[in-house]
């Protein structure tokens, strides 16, 4: 780490050993246009069809009944809430405001007793060792300092516990659906891409200083939509933050133009041929022991 008359510099290194760094002011600007993309939209509805896939990925986890876990960059409860209901003392923590509310709208209903705050996955608001299991599901991915990331998901889970990831990858659908958009609408100078935790080279170097054993899995995500390219392309438009910002920052003829290579892309993975979207996007599965 370096500083400067500005301040404090935050460094990162690419795949190629270039540095990316920035200063804590424009860090502090980063991390705001960070929590208004995840504002944008509306995620819970973004969600629901994902929901296979998500319980996929908690059967994998395997979390058992009484275990104390914290779902990280949680969004409205969608894999905190399944898990209280199996017993699980969960807590879920997420950037966005109004998805914190959501969650915490969703558990009262179900009289389900999880906590869910408010908080930055670079600045957990717990104490060390709070918890058995430590998980994210395409959420602390995207925090835009990912050591302290990883420090953070080290350092709150106890000796022992496990720290467990679900990652998109760079060469996998979604990969290629953020490189669209970024050929669009480039992300803001400084932030290290964040399918770079769904390398494997990278997700080791970057955990592997706190773990005992790193198992890393490649997996399919389902994606399932009952209607067409176009539908689904103005459905992320519509309800997913990276996507709906993305568009919102073009003018006119940027957003045809976007529009048009997104579902060129979804109508080159698209499988089914029923007039609806099924396939599945590539996820590296972290499962890691924290070490002693």
């Amino acid at each position: 780490m370096t500083t400067s008359a500005k301040g404090v510099l935050f460094a990162e290194f690419s795949p190629r050993g270039k540095i990316m760094s920035v200063n804590t002011i424009e860090m502090d600007a980063l991390k705001a246009r960070q929590k208004l993309t995840w504002m944008s939209g509306d995620y819970a509805r973004f969600a629901t069809y994902l929901i296979d896939g998500a319980m996929d990925f908690l059967a994998s986890c395997d979390i058992a009944p009484g275990a104390v876990a914290l779902d990280v960059a949680c969004g409205a409860g969608q894999t905190a809430l399944p898990l209280a209901r199996e017993g699980v003392a969960v807590t879920g923590v997420d950037i966005a405001a109004n998805l914190i509310a959501e969650a915490r709208k969703r558990a009262h209903a179900e009289g389900l007793p999880v906590q869910f705050d408010e908080g930055d996955a670079e600045d957990l608001p717990y104490d060390d060792s709070s918890f058995d299991v430590v998980f994210s599901l395409f959420g602390a991915m995207f925090a835009p300092q990912p050591r302290k990331v990883a420090a953070e998901l080290a350092r709150v889970c106890r000796p022992g516990g496990r720290i467990i990831m679900g990652n998109w990858t760079p060469r996998g659908f979604v990969g290629q659906m953020f490189r669209t958009m970024a050929a669009h609408a480039p992300p803001p100078a400084g932030m290290p891409s964040p399918t770079l935790w769904g390398d494997e080279s990278i997700v080791s170097d970057r955990l592997g200083g706190y773990v005992s054993e790193l198992h890393l899995t490649p997996r399919l995500y389902p994606f399932r939509y009952p209607f067409g390219a176009a539908e689904v392309v103005e459905f992320f438009r519509t309800n997913y933050g990276p996507t709906n910002r993305a568009f919102s920052s073009l003018d006119a003829d940027g957003q045809v133009a976007l529009r048009y290579d997104l579902e060129q892309l979804w109508l080159r993975h698209n499988q089914a041929s029923d007039g609806t979207v099924a396939f599945g996007s590539e996820y590296l599965e972290v499962q890691a022991v924290r070490s002693w």
